[in-house]
């Protein structure tokens, strides 16, 4: 039996979406993690969080997503450390590290279809963010 992965802050959880997205297309690209570093080094809600951790949190995810169900895991930690007012603000980190490279595949948009669905992000407040990160990551 695998021990159960340690408890997320939210900070953790958010960091913890985006690289699921980064990884989500079997890749991890230079731009994917150029944009999480930034994110983490420049938004508020990063504020005092100690990016040392990231490494950390990167691991979890990896070892989780190699189980059976445990992109499900994934999920019940994350949604179990982010508040709720938090969540829109997830889906616009997973959005903006989706488009970070310039090029959505498939799987990544399935990966942002189910974060959409667990975290219950309304669909035209989710229409609204997937437009800004285009906008903001257009060529």
């Amino acid at each position: 039996m695998a021990k159960a992965p340690p408890a997320l802050s939210p900070q953790d959880s958010l960091i913890a979406l985006m690289v699921a997205v980064s990884v989500a297309d079997a890749q991890i690209r230079t731009a994917e993690l150029l944009n999480i570093q930034q994110q983490v080094n420049t938004l508020p809600v990063f504020s005092g969080y100690d990016s040392d951790r990231m490494q950390r949190i990167a691991q979890i995810v990896f070892d989780l997503l190699e189980e059976e169900d445990g992109l499900d895991a994934l999920f019940g930690l994350i949604r179990e450390a982010l508040p709720e007012r938090l969540r829109e603000t997830a889906y616009a980190l997973a959005c903006d590290v989706a488009a970070a490279d310039g090029k959505l595949e498939q799987t990544e948009l399935r990966m942002l279809e189910e974060i959409r669905h667990e975290l219950a992000i309304d669909r035209l407040a989710a229409a609204a963010i997937e437009r800004g990160a285009r906008a903001r990551h257009m060529h």
